[in-house]
């Protein structure tokens, strides 16, 4: 089988020390996870797993671990000062914060298991999704995250200090407000018009998000039959674009099916998108 982490760019390269023990894990050769524990019960920690909409679980956040997803997505409103997690604002409820069902839950996770999240495993990645507006919201959530940053990975105009946690900010975002911090606790989730400029740092932009109905017109669904070649071929140039930028790659609007799955493994999307944790993980785990 050709292995995806031949196409990823070198460990040299600084951008990478954005989710370096994850991405040291990939080259070499660990490409599905890593085996972490908490407290007596063992996890596969899967790096290439991410939580669509995790806070619509049952238990948001425990869910997603416990099929040892590395990747979490939160959606945010800024309201009466609070950051409150729900994808409509109508559901934004003052008991569901950021910090109630994500920051603090990491931040004792981190403690119990050696200062990581899965002790002995890779960073975990918390991609936080502004529904509200860009500036103010960000504003607050910078203010948050000081009191976080004890396990918060640290984006610098130069290089990335990786710690037990990286956020990143994605949907309504101000790379304005975000460019002019010299220390930032959150990196900015870039989209491919970005990426084809490839002018701004990774260490400011270290992933690409985008929609793929928005530039692929096959969707995975029986009646479609095979990803056409010449989607394929795209696919791959974009992920392989990316990683030569030092880059990560994420979809948005996939279909949660193997065959989709399958595609994008192989195409070495860095981070597979999904609403069906035990769906995905299953695959990721089949895939060792």
């Amino acid at each position: 089988m050709k292995m995806p982490w031949r196409r990823l760019p070198s460990l040299r390269a600084p951008s990478f020390r954005f989710f370096r023990n994850a991405a040291f894990g990939l080259c070499a050769g660990v490409l599905f996870g890593f085996v972490g524990r908490a407290a007596e019960n063992p996890v596969l920690a899967l790096v290439r797993a991410h939580a669509h909409n995790d806070y619509e679980h049952t238990r948001p956040l425990l869910d997603a671990l416990e099929q040892g997803f590395c990747s979490i997505e939160a959606d945010v409103w800024l309201v009466d000062g609070e950051l409150r997690v729900a994808h409509d604002l109508k559901d934004a409820l003052p008991r569901r914060t950021l910090e109630k069902l994500y920051l603090d839950p990491l931040s004792a996770r981190t403690k119990e298991n050696g200062g990581r999240v899965f002790h002995g495993g890779p960073p975990v990645l918390l991609l936080v999704d502004v529904k509200s507006d860009a500036t103010n919201t960000y504003r607050v959530l910078r203010s948050v995250l000081q009191r976080y940053q004890s396990m918060l990975t640290r984006f610098e105009s130069n290089r990335t200090v990786t710690n037990a946690v990286s956020v990143v900010v994605s949907g309504n975002r101000t790379l304005e407000w975000m460019s002019r911090d010299r220390v930032r606790l959150a990196a900015y989730d870039g989209r491919l018009a970005d990426l084809e400029e490839g002018n701004v740092s990774a260490h400011l932009i270290p992933l690409i998000s985008d929609n793929w109905a928005m530039h692929f017109r096959w969707r995975g669904r029986a009646e479609d039959g095979a990803l056409p070649a010449e989607e394929r071929v795209k696919l791959r140039d974009l992920v392989e674009r990316a990683h030569r930028q030092g880059r990560l790659m994420r979809w948005w609007g996939t279909a949660d099916t193997r065959v989709v799955w399958q595609e994008l493994f192989e195409a070495g999307v860095d981070l597979i998108n999904t609403d069906d944790l035990t769906g995905l993980a299953g695959y990721l785990r089949s895939r060792r």
